[in-house]
Order: C-alpha cells, then structure tokens, then sequence
C-alpha cells in the first residue's frame, strides 16, 4: 500500500500552487460580488463614519477573499505512472471506503471511495482514469449534508462513467451538499477522458464519490487527505485477472 506524497510531489504541488488562476465558473460571481461591495462601501467611505466604514470593509474583503480562494484552479500535472491508475478527482477527505452495490449503471457490487470538499478546498473536479466517457446523467434532488451516506442517492447529483483503454468502467458522483446548488459537469458520452482534465465544478461544498471494480487495490483510508489530479488512490486490476 502507498502512503504518503512523495518529495517530488510536494514540490510539484508547491511550484503548481504558485500558479493558480481563477475557475471560469467564478468569474461573474467575483465580478459581481466586487460591484455589490464597492457599492457598498463606497458611499460609507465618503459620507459615513470611519470606523464603520473601517469594519464594513474588513469584513467584506475577508469574505471576498475567500470566495476567491474558493473559485481557485490550480494548474496540475501528474507525473506518476498512469497504468491503471486511478488518480483523486477532487481535494478534500476521504469519508467513505466500502464495498456497495452501484444501481444506476453498473448494476453490481463495487467499491466506493468517496471524498468529501469542503468550503476551503478547491472545487474543481478531474477526471480520475484515462479513457473514454459512456455515460452521463443529471439527477435532481435533496440538498442534505454532503457527508452523509445518503447523499449519493438522494441529493441533487450528477454521474458520469470512464471506460479504460483495458476495459474496466469506473463510474464517477458529483453530490450536491447543503451549501452546494450548482453542479457543472463538462463530460459528455463519447468525450476522452484524461487524469489531467477537469471533469467538472461543484460550487460550495459537497463530495465526490468514485465506484471502483472489486479487487481494485485502494491505496487510501477513511481519513487521508486528496490532491485531485495529483494523489493516487487506487490501482485498477485488469478485467481478465482472477479475484
């Protein structure tokens, strides 16, 4: 089992950190919030009290600043071996490792890896295997806590399934929290799916769950923390290979 980021890694990550730039996703919602801001505070600075104005800025720059940090894309490549590799598709913490029966799709027992994001993580999503897209669907629903088991089934979600040039289909949730009201996903039957693409955007809060073949060697735990499009978190087996 792999445990750890290794020192290459964590200077990849560190020098791609330097290098973020803002999610299109974000970009009228940052605009906009500016504007509300400006209109705000503006006015407070010209007629109202200095330290009213004082505070009304702090703390609507503190919030501006984290929905900046929210909508950030980081420019990330994977530079590890990509042989049925199955790589994170989003950062955050892995809350749920169990074998399920997956009955949208794939209509049989497999084991799901989900990932929960939270507000301070980077929400953009990759996808996890190389390969084809077969399928997508958007399912509307519920907007409970993301953390929550039901969330894979019940809240407003969206699927997509990778078939791998070896065969083995690996079928991806966008899960909707209870701050989360917009799933964008880009993948669409017949597109290539690669590790270093995005597969799509959750914005505020939610998860992401990864439905894997039995026998699929999992390198993380309950617990761990992700680096999406960096952090390898499973290891497919060929479909040909016994149990």
């Amino acid at each position: 089992m792999h445990r750890g980021i290794s020192a290459t890694v964590r200077s990849t990550i560190l020098i791609n950190s330097m290098r973020v730039k803002i999610h299109h996703e974000g970009t009228n919602i940052l605009i906009i919030a500016l504007l509300a801001i400006l209109i705000i505070n503006v006015p407070l600075w010209i007629w109202g009290p200095m330290p009213v104005a004082i505070v009304s800025t702090t703390v609507f720059g503190v919030l501006y600043l984290l929905i900046v940090n929210f909508f950030r894309s980081p420019r990330r490549t994977y530079h590890g071996d990509r042989e049925d590799a199955v790589i994170a598709s989003a950062d955050g913490t892995v809350v749920a490792l169990e074998e399920t029966f997956e009955d949208e799709y794939l209509h049989r027992k497999v084991i799901q890896l989900s990932v929960f994001m939270s507000v301070l993580n980077v929400h953009a999503n990759w996808f996890p295997v190389d390969g084809i897209v077969k399928y997508y669907k958007h399912h509307s629903g519920r907007f409970m806590a993301a953390y929550l088991p039901k969330s894979s089934t019940e809240n407003e979600r969206s699927t997509v399934v990778i078939r791998t040039a070896k065969g083995q289909e690996v079928l991806v949730r966008q899960v909707a929290g209870a701050m989360a009201r917009r799933i964008v996903t880009y993948a669409r039957p017949g597109d290539e799916a690669s590790i270093e693409d995005h597969m799509g955007f959750i914005k505020f809060g939610s998860r992401v769950d990864i439905y894997l073949p039995l026998g699929t060697e999992i390198y993380v735990k309950i617990g761990d923390k992700t680096i999406g499009g960096i952090s390898k978190i499973a290891r497919l087996k060929p479909e040909n290979s016994p149990e």
